[in-house]
C-alpha cells in the first residue's frame, strides 16, 4: 500500500462492531478518502448523528479500496471467508475481526501496543485482529513479561453481554425485564443460559479437552502475539449480566522473582494503560468505568504472598472498542504510518 494523505476504507458489517468502527474512525480522525459501509443488504443507518448509505457487499465494491475493515462475528464464519480475497486482489489490506485467519501461520495477529512490527508480515494481504478477552490480557501482560518473563497465566473472565453481538444484548434487557415483573417464563435465544440475574461458564463452543472455543483463543492467540509458545495459559471464560465491558482476574507466574512496585511503575507508564490502584477508596477497574474508552485499565496489582514469582492483576476494557474496533482502526494507523 503506498504512502497517500488519505485513504480509501471499507466498513463491512453494521452490527454492534461494525457501527463501532465507524464510531472510532470518525473520533481519532483516521485519513479516510471515500468511505465504503457494506453489508448483507442495502440500507441507511445513522450512528451518533450521521448518515451512513450501506451498499450491499459483491467483489466489485471493494474497487479502489486501500484499506478494508471487516467487522466479524465471533464464533461464525465471517464476510472475509468470502470477500477477503475479492478485496486483496483489488488492492485493499484487510484488516479482520473475526476469527477465520488469527492462526493462520501467514497472516499476522496483531495488538499495536504489543507486537506492532507485525503489521509487516501481512503477505496475504490479511491482518487479523484478536479475540476481544485476549487483547485486553496481553496489553497488561507484555509489560511483566519484558520485565520477568512470563511462565504462567490462569485468568477468569467476567464477559459482557455485547461480545456476543446485539441481540445478546437485547435479550440481557428483556430478560432482565421480565425477571422484575416476575413472569413464569424467561426465553433465552441469542445465548446458550439465562443471563438477567446470573453468570455462567460457557462462550463459544466446547471444544478439546472440555474448554470452550473462547478459552482455546486466549490460549494459542497470547501464544502467538507474544511469539513465546513457552507461556503456560489457561482460562475460564464467563458470561455476566453486563452490557459493555470484560474484566479479567490474571494470575502471572514469572520466570524470575518480582517487585511489585516496580511492576505497577512499569504497567503505568505502558502505552495504552491506565493503572486504576487505590483499593483503601475501593478504586479499582470497573466495567462501567471502561464503556466508551479505548485504554485497557488495570488495578488490584498484588504479589502472591506464597509465591515470588506469583502476582495478580484485575485487567478491564471496552470490549467493543479496545477489544475490536479501536484495535482495528489502530492497526490501519499503522499500516498508514508505514
Amino acid at each position: 500500500m503506498r504512502k497517500k494523505s488519505k485513504y480509501n476504507v471499507a466498513v463491512v458489517g453494521v452490527g454492534a462492531v461494525g457501527i463501532e468502527m465507524l464510531r472510532v474512525l470518525k473520533q481519532r480522525n483516521f485519513p479516510i478518502g471515500d468511505l465504503k459501509v457494506l453489508a448483507r443488504s442495502s440500507r441507511d443507518i445513522t450512528v451518533d448523528g450521521v448518515n451512513y448509505h450501506v451498499d450491499a457487499i459483491t467483489p466489485e465494491a471493494f474497487e479502489g479500496i486501500d484499506i478494508a475493515l471487516f467487522a466479524g462475528t465471533e464464533g461464525e464464519k465471517g464476510a472475509a471467508v468470502t470477500f477477503a480475497a475479492d478485496a486483496v486482489k483489488r488492492g485493499a489490506v484487510v484488516i479482520d475481526n473475526g476469527a477465520d485467519f488469527r492462526m493462520s501461520a501467514d497472516v499476522p495477529l496483531v495488538v499495536p501496543e504489543v507486537n506492532p512490527k507485525d503489521v509487516k508480515k501481512a503477505k496475504r494481504g490479511i491482518i487479523a485482529n484478536p479475540n476481544c478477552s485476549t487483547i485486553q490480557m496481553v496489553v497488561a501482560l507484555a509489560p511483566v513479561h519484558k520485565l520477568y518473563k512470563i511462565k504462567r497465566v490462569i485468568v477468569s473472565t467476567y464477559q459482557a453481554a455485547s461480545g456476543a453481538g446485539s441481540k445478546a444484548v437485547d435479550e440481557l434487557f428483556s430478560q432482565t425485564k421480565a425477571a422484575i415483573d416476575k413472569e413464569a417464563t424467561i426465553k433465552s435465544e441469542a445465548l446458550p443460559q439465562r443471563i438477567a440475574f446470573n453468570v455462567f461458564p460457557h462462550i463459544g463452543s466446547f471444544a478439546e479437552d472440555d474448554y470452550t472455543s473462547e478459552e482455546w483463543k486466549m490460549v494459542k492467540e497470547t501464544q502467538k502475539i507474544m511469539r513465546d509458545k513457552k507461556i503456560k495459559v489457561t482460562a475460564t471464560t464467563v458470561r455476566v449480566p453486563v452490557k459493555t465491558g470484560h474484566s479479567e482476574a490474571v494470575y502471572i507466574e514469572t520466570r524470575k522473582p518480582l517487585d511489585i512496585n516496580e511492576v505497577k511503575r512499569v504497567l503505568a507508564q505502558s502505552p495504552g494503560i491506565k493503572v486504576v490502584d487505590d483499593v483503601k477508596n475501593s478504586v479499582y477497574p470497573l466495567p462501567i468505568g471502561a464503556e466508551g474508552k479505548d485504554d485497557v485499565f488495570v488495578g488490584r496489582i498484588r504479589k502472591d504472598p506464597d509465591n515470588k514469582k506469583g502476582m495478580w492483576l484485575w485487567v478491564v476494557a471496552d470490549n467493543l472498542r479496545k477489544g475490536a474496533a479501536t484495535n482495528a482502526v489502530q492497526i490501519a494507523e499503522l499500516l498508514v504510518k508505514r
